[in-house]
């Protein structure tokens, strides 16, 4: 109960970011020197500079602003002030220090006076401010306009990506009632393997052995979870095991997979225009793919009529294919294959669907964000067929929660459920049927 009212009485505590010390005095230095420098410097010529250039260029420049202003600086307060204003013209401003930072994982922007950041799963208030919302926007349309992107008062919304592939979203007035708000899903500057996640204890040995063959034996995969539960990033461990002489397609709205293969292709879809024309779904790329010889097609997530076409194209002939989707069991995952389906105007009886779905798919990989911030597989099961009009499902693993340790860290064991695979003949036609079988029993 105490820690019931803890909660109750911290809930209504400032949620500002505040500046403060160092940062907030080269902050005031900097609101005094940009519009100086901005006079001195030509933006388009600016433009044509990498960051290092621009700071060598700059170098002089400050000097004579900070002279005419009457300012001294020691000489790493310079260095952070040619910094920050490199970063303010040529990059994403207070952002850059907070994407530098590898472990944060995720920012989230709401509007100028308040930013939080996600480290080791935990969200934390970041030390970051913007100067006012026009301020943002314009970092938000930089943002937006790098990938061919907008956002303003007609398109008030936006998916992008940023250079090293991080996956943004945009949201700005009116829409969003706080000023433009930003969410960043940070990418992995080092690709994550199957061994890395059994290390960190998101899976144990067997499982990590169980999954490497079935992304190597072409089993059609499905990854289900929450938002932020790591279903790209496990979509990109498993692809690590797709033979290299396959041709991949990934077809995705904003494109964040990194695949490892020599022979990959990335497909992005695109918005429609001002008039609301020339919108590319991804429905229509993997109708589009299913022409171009694929071997395997991987869609970032699904969410709506691109599912039958994703069942079709992992029955006929392009076996290994693997998608991504949101729900909260793999029981739960079936059953809105089932729902997106009918929801698009394809008219297919239930039963039709449901035996697509059950001939198609043949693992579900359940991955889930634990209250303690950590990330886990919690079930890996096989899809077997029907019996009557149920889709009949077996599991071969699964985590089972034990009990919390005095620091908040979730307490809990892998289990093998000791059943015999059903798919294990397709893992003997390339060689795995022993592996396999000792990692499930």
């Amino acid at each position: 109960m105490q820690r019931l009212a803890d909660r109750q009485a911290s809930s209504g505590e400032a949620g500002n970011s505040k500046v403060e010390g160092f940062e907030s005095s080269i902050h005031k230095i900097k609101e005094q020197v940009l519009p100086r420098l901005l006079e001195r410097v030509d933006p388009e010529a600016a433009a044509t500079l990498n960051k290092d250039e621009l700071a060598e260029e700059f170098r002089p420049i400050i000097g004579e602003v900070l002279a005419e202003l009457k300012l001294t600086l020691n000489r790493r307060e310079q260095f952070a002030l040619e910094k920050v204003l490199v970063d303010e013209l040529l990059g994403l401003g207070p952002l850059e220090e907070l994407l530098a930072d590898p472990n944060i994982t995720d920012i989230m922007v709401n509007g100028p006076d308040q930013t939080y950041v996600e480290r080791k799963g935990k969200l934390e208030l970041a030390q970051i401010q913007f100067r006012d919302e026009e301020h943002l926007f314009q970092i938000a349309q930089r943002i937006c306009n790098s990938v061919g992107r907008r956002v303003d008062q007609t398109t008030p919304l936006a998916d992008a990506r940023l250079k090293d592939g991080s996956r943004v979203n945009v949201i700005v007035p009116p829409l969003s009632l706080r000023g433009t708000a930003i969410s960043i899903r940070k990418f992995s500057a080092k690709p994550i393997t199957l061994d890395m996640m059994a290390g960190f204890g998101s899976m144990s040995p067997k499982m990590a052995t169980a999954l490497k063959i079935a992304g190597a034996c072409r089993f059609n995969v499905v990854i289900s979870g929450g938002t932020g539960s790591g279903k790209t990033t496990m979509l990109n461990a498993l692809s690590k095991l797709i033979d290299p002489g396959e041709r991949v397609l990934t077809i995705e709205d904003a494109a964040e997979l990194r695949l490892q293969q020599p022979h990959w292709l990335p497909l992005e879809t695109r918005p429609a225009n001002l008039e609301g024309q020339g919108e590319i779904s991804i429905r229509d790329l993997v109708k589009n793919a299913l022409r171009m010889r694929p071997d395997r097609i991987i869609l970032g997530e699904i969410r709506g009529s691109e599912c039958f076409d994703m069942l079709a194209a992992m029955n006929t002939g392009h076996d290994g294919s693997m998608c991504t989707l949101h729900a909260n069991s793999p029981r739960e995952a079936l059953a809105r294959m089932e729902n997106m389906v009918m929801m698009s105007d394809i008219k297919v009886p239930k039963e039709a669907i449901s035996r697509q779905i059950a001939d198609s798919v043949e693992m579900i990989i359940q991955v889930k964000r634990l209250r303690d911030g950590s990330r886990r597989v919690t079930n890996v099961t096989e899809v077997i067929g029907m019996e009557g009009p149920v889709i009949v499902t077996q599991e071969l693993f699964k985590f089972e929660y034990l009990d919390e340790s005095a620091d908040g860290k979730i307490i809990g064991e892998y289990r093998s459920m000791g059943l015999r695979p059903y798919t294990l003949e397709k893992a003997r036609t390339f060689g795995f049927d022993q592996a396999y079988l000792e990692a499930c029993l």
